[in-house]
C-alpha cells in the first residue's frame, strides 16, 4: 500500500529556490511541483497535455492567443494541451503546476 503523505504546498514553494521546480507528488501520470519564480516572461509555447496553474500567493498573467487572464491568489487555470500560451510575471509569485508526462 502507497503511504500517505501531507504536504503543505505554500511551505514547499517557500523552500523552493527561485526558478526551481520542486516535484511534490504525481497523480495519474501527471506530475506536480511547487515553484517560485519573479520577473520573468516564457516565450509562447505549447505542450501535448493539460497544464494546471493554481496560484498559491501573488499574482501574474498568462497570455494566449485570444487575450490575456490575470491570476491572483486562489485562482486555478486548466490550459487545455496544444493551446499556445505564456506566463508573464512582473513580482514574486508562488504556484503549484501540474503536467502530464
Amino acid at each position: 500500500m502507497p503511504e500517505l503523505r501531507k504536504i503543505n504546498l505554500l511551505d514547499a514553494a517557500n523552500r523552493a529556490d527561485l526558478l526551481t521546480y520542486q516535484n511534490v507528488g504525481e497523480l495519474d501520470g501527471r506530475a506536480l511541483h511547487v515553484l517560485q519564480v519573479e520577473n520573468r516572461t516564457l516565450e509562447f509555447h505549447t505542450h501535448e497535455s493539460d497544464e494546471l496553474f493554481y496560484v498559491l500567493e501573488g499574482q501574474f498573467v498568462l497570455e494566449h492567443d485570444d487575450g490575456a487572464i490575470a491570476m491572483q491568489t486562489g485562482d486555478m487555470l486548466i490550459v487545455p494541451r496544444g493551446t499556445r500560451h505564456r506566463p508573464v510575471v512582473t513580482t514574486r509569485v508562488k504556484c503549484l503546476l501540474g503536467l502530464g508526462a
